[in-house]
């Protein structure tokens, strides 16, 4: 037969244990940190001021404050000023359908709460890739960068709501075409449609 020798265990040095564990912890985060280190990069949103509330859904109405911006810190898109936010019926900024935009920055508009302003970094993949807009200055490949303020969300029946109200209440005004007393004659326009 086979003879064994016994070797007696040695106890613990005091301490060891917990260095032992402070280095299993160490080795699980180096880890972790090496396989996040080499997924792909996605859509980041950073908070400047957070919001309240839910946050959109792909199907729904937002109004939105936005610039546009490349990695070099150009801007090449800015959300136009309106001059008509009516209280109670049509609030401030761009509306738009959250699955109206390019992939990255719908899925960051639905990271982002009402009234809230961000910072929102899509990268080329989930912007505009190798084929960005015929006579855009975004280049093919370029990571893009927005200053977004969520100004208010709705659905999309809501939104259609209120900018057919807005649209009346504006025809009635005087001076407005086809509108109030003393108005030029004209066609009623058709409401405009949140832009898709």
């Amino acid at each position: 037969m086979t003879e064994i020798t016994r070797v007696p265990l040695q106890p613990i040095a005091k301490g060891a244990l917990g260095k032992l564990w402070l280095g299993v912890a160490a080795a699980a985060a180096a880890a972790a940190g090496l396989a996040w280190a080499t997924l792909p990069a996605g859509v980041k949103v950073d908070v400047v001021k957070e919001g309240t509330g839910p946050s959109p859904t792909a199907d729904q109405v937002v109004w939105i404050k936005y610039v546009g911006k490349l990695a070099d810190g150009t801007e090449f898109d800015k959300s136009p000023e309106r001059n008509f936010p009516i209280p109670g019926v049509l609030p401030e900024g761009v509306p738009n359908l959250v699955s109206g935009f390019v992939p990255g920055f719908s899925e960051g508009l639905m990271k982002m709460k009402e009234g809230g302003s961000y910072v929102l970094h899509v990268p080329a993949d989930k912007a505009y890739g190798a084929t960005p807009p015929q006579g855009s200055p975004i280049p093919p490949n370029a990571d893009l960068t927005f200053n977004v303020e969520l100004v208010d969300v709705m659905s999309r029946e809501e939104a259609e709501q209120r900018i057919a109200a807005a649209q009346q209440m504006m025809q009635q005004m005087p001076g407005a075409p086809g509108g109030g007393a003393g108005a030029p004659g004209g066609e009623p326009q058709a409401a405009p449609q949140p832009q898709r």
